[in-house]
């Protein structure tokens, strides 16, 4: 059975009144269904926190691992850094939390370093773990998770910076110029489009963390800053990552629109933008349009085994809008 976040949420938050919540669980649910957010709900709940659900994770008493590495796997050094700070004493002197977000991302050791966790929970403790692939997590963590699965997202809105990359794909194929040159332009422009995504991350995580040492270098020693500066830069660059895919998945969703419309599929991903792919519809055949598709896959594949950022992108590009 499958629950919006909001009805998940309540009851859960029954079983914490009735002291009856379980000390793992495990938010399963598609992209955009909600599993952070819930993740943040229940941190705030159990912690006792006046703090957002997004802001919860800054919270000295609820420790992360998420994929930071630049393969987007979660290794063994982040499971032990956080049964570590689980076996320690709550900083504020409440519950304690561990989330493993994209939980299907472990690495082996990793995923072997974590059961011995969920095996032995740390005291005054909850973990909380969410995936979109549970089928990808072997059945000995499962089996010690109580599962939560989030049903399907309605349709959302594209984000502005997902608009404006849609009115750039857009406006290009307006241009009467094609071939090389244009590509390798509109490479430039999405690159642009992720600086700017990076920076506004960036500025978002030195926030909070100038705000964390503020409140905390006056009771915590040299070291533990450290540690937490290191764990703000790996969030910065996790953050990007995310949001770089997220980036690319549009331009994967527009051309599977021009694939729609071929197909005579009215569902479109991006209805607003229906004219120019209806235009891109009669302009290729299926199988050029299943190849640019393969290429952009292509290219989230090699961004996975740290290939250069920009070599990666020109060649995609390439294949994708030089034959315009």
């Amino acid at each position: 059975m499958s629950f919006t976040p909001t009805v998940a949420l309540d009851l859960l938050r029954r079983a914490n009144d009735q002291q009856r919540l379980a000390h793992a669980y495990l938010i399963c649910g598609p992209q955009g269904s909600g599993k952070r957010e819930l993740a943040g709900h229940l941190a705030t709940m159990v912690t006792a926190s006046s703090a957002s659900a997004s802001s919860i994770f800054q919270h000295p008493d609820v420790h992360i691992a998420e994929p930071e590495s630049k393969s987007r796997r979660i290794v063994i050094d982040q499971v032990r850094a956080m049964e570590k700070e689980l076996q320690m004493r709550s900083s504020l002197g409440g519950k304690k939390v561990g989330i493993l977000f994209d939980a299907d991302r472990l690495k082996v050791e990793a995923s072997n370093a974590f059961l011995k966790t969920l095996e032995e929970p740390p005291n005054n403790s909850l973990l909380l773990l969410t995936t979109s692939q549970p089928e990808a997590l072997p059945d000995t963590i499962l089996s010690r998770c109580i599962a939560v699965t989030l049903a399907t997202p309605a349709k959302r809105e594209p984000t502005a910076t997902e608009l404006q990359l849609l009115n750039t794909l857009r406006d290009f194929f307006t241009r009467e110029t094609k071939g090389i040159a244009p590509a390798l332009g509109l490479v430039r422009e999405f690159q642009q489009l992720l600086a700017e995504t990076k920076q506004a991350i960036v500025a978002e995580i030195e926030t909070v963390q100038d705000d964390e040492i503020a409140r905390y270098k006056q009771t915590t020693d040299g070291e533990w800053l450290k540690d937490r500066e290191e764990h703000f830069k790996a969030l910065s660059e996790a953050r990007y990552v995310q949001e770089r895919f997220g980036l690319i998945a549009v331009i994967l969703n527009w051309w599977a629109d021009v694939l729609r419309q071929q197909s005579g599929i009215d569902q479109l991903e991006y209805p607003a933008f229906a004219d120019a792919t209806a235009k891109l519809a009669t302009q290729f055949t299926t199988p050029q349009v299943l190849k640019k598709i393969a290429a952009i896959e292509d290219l989230r594949e090699n961004l996975e085994r740290n290939i250069q950022e920009v070599l990666a992108l020109e060649v995609a590009f390439l294949k994708v809008f030089a034959s315009v």
